[in-house]
């Protein structure tokens, strides 16, 4: 049981990662970014192919976030210079990375048995090895959770909270809201990059088709965060995003555990996500009423 636990928060851990940059693009820039399905497995391939090349593993995981910042920037470019539609533009990025990603692996799947990992900085005969991958995540993910915090607190983190609900502020303020737009996007791809780098390394594998539905489980981890612990107002989001996604994979699992197939995932993250929309949906009508009131 305590192994089913571990496994689960150190899938929450890698995820969350991942989720707090859906949170940066679908809550605070109000941007629909499927580039995220791409960029989980652009930072899984990056790392992946430095690895096997014999760079430092730490290394690897900086060179997959700023391979996800590049997309992010791409989109970015795409939907502001170019002017095509939010949802168009991932899409087309989402498309292409495919084959990017294929370019720089080689394969659809690479396996990275006895390649050494960031996971091997606890040594084999300290008293905390059997946890090391629980603790490095964690670290990984207090680290990253508190740097976007303090980035928030910024002016480049006001201007970037202001330019989802009210763009016309960031003019006022003598900004351009396109370029603080493509910074969201960039932070938030880099985020899904550093994921996916993660989650290359903690498997061992790389797969091409690992971003698959990322969108929808970042989605859904943010939507349990944001609504089960908004009222608990000494909790920061971020933190409740993170917990999100370790509810979202506890809930994963204990659907398949109670005797569906691993082929039935796909159905349960379906429910699953449509239970957390209906959720968030609650508070929205409520106050929608009021206010007609």
């Amino acid at each position: 049981m305590s192994g089913i636990l571990i496994g689960i928060i150190e899938q929450g851990l890698i995820y969350s990662i991942m989720a707090l940059g859906i949170y940066i693009s679908y809550k605070i820039l109000d941007f629909p970014d499927l580039t995220v399905d791409g960029t989980f497995p652009l930072g899984a391939a990056v790392s992946a192919a430095l690895v096997l090349k014999g760079v430092n593993p730490w290394l690897c995981l900086v060179a997959a976030t700023l391979a996800g910042v590049l997309a992010g920037c791409i989109t970015g470019f795409l939907h502001i210079n170019l002017k095509i539609k939010d949802l168009l533009s991932g899409i087309l990025v989402m498309t292409g990375l495919y084959s990017i990603n294929y370019r720089i692996v080689g394969a659809p799947n690479e396996f990275l048995m006895n390649e050494p990992t960031i996971f091997d900085s606890i040594p084999q005969n300290s008293v905390v090895f059997e946890y090391k991958y629980l603790i490095i995540l964690f670290i990984i993910v207090v680290a990253v959770k508190i740097l976007l915090d303090l980035y928030l607190k910024t002016k480049s983190g006001f201007l970037l909270k202001s330019v989802g609900d009210n763009q016309g502020l960031v003019i006022t303020l003598a900004q351009n809201p396109g370029k603080v737009k493509i910074i969201g996007l960039a932070i938030a791809n880099g985020l899904v990059g550093l994921s996916g780098a993660l989650y290359c390394q903690r498997s061992m594998q790389f797969d091409i088709s690992s971003g698959t539905g990322t969108m929808v489980m970042g989605l859904a981890a943010v939507i349990i965060g944001t609504t089960v612990f908004k009222k608990m107002k000494f909790m920061k989001v971020t933190t409740g995003v993170v917990l999100g996604m370790i509810i979202y994979k506890a809930c994963i699992t204990i659907a398949i555990s109670s005797g569906l197939q691993s082929s039935d995932t796909k159905l349960v993250v379906t429910v699953l996500f449509l239970v957390t929309l209906m959720l968030n949906s609650l508070p929205g009508r409520k106050k929608g009423g009021c206010a007609n009131a």
